[in-house]
């Protein structure tokens, strides 16, 4: 296995991401470097951002890693038509953000980079997700309650809002929640 060649860190301080890389029983530690440019070019595809993205923050952790180390970075992002949702600054914005996507279908994105001093893999994953339409009622509630300021389109899947307006979704539940990890599986098998 991959662990027996690198020590695996995850560059991220989500506790979504932690819980489910864990879920893999693969031992790894966490590395976060702080105020890494998550800008992208405006002419980038929607579909191409989170892959981008999750290179850009590898590439920072490049001059700092040790040979023996496996970076893993990921950047998730939601998109309604061609409307790209990171995420909201205040509940104002979050309550702007469910009500764009009461209703209606939306993609996750996750992009994930996988690297190491000699070799880089980047690969994205999406996933459908259709809401119900909500009620104002309902998106107060969530917002007020959960306050999904550090969430890619003002939700968490796992929380209250996924139980009651989640009616469909077509691909990996783990991707929506930010972390695509049987794929990362796959790849950390391939390494």
């Amino acid at each position: 296995m991959v662990s027996d060649r690198y020590h695996i860190i995850l560059a991220s301080n989500s506790p979504r991401r932690k819980e489910l890389l864990a879920g893999l029983d693969i031992p790894f530690d966490v590395r976060v470097i702080d105020g890494i440019d998550e800008s992208f070019p405006q002419d980038l595809l929607t579909k191409d951002i989170a892959g981008y993205i999750a290179k850009k923050k590898a590439d920072a952790y490049q001059q700092t890693m040790a040979a023996d180390e496996l970076i893993i970075t990921a950047d998730t992002i939601v998109i309604l038509g061609q409307k790209v949702m990171g995420k909201p600054k205040d509940a104002a914005e979050a309550v702007g953000m469910l009500h764009e996507l009461s209703g209606h279908t939306h993609q996750v994105i996750t992009g994930v980079c996988l690297t190491t001093k000699e070799k880089q893999v980047n690969f994205s994953v999406e996933t459908d997700v259709t809401f119900k339409t909500l009620t104002d009622e309902e998106i107060h509630y969530y917002v007020e309650h959960y306050r999904p300021f550090d969430k890619a389109g003002a939700y968490g899947i796992q929380e209250w809002i996924g139980h009651v307006g989640v009616t469909g979704m077509n691909g990996s539940y783990f991707n929506v929640m930010g972390l695509p990890v049987q794929r990362i599986y796959e790849a950390l098998r391939m390494f």
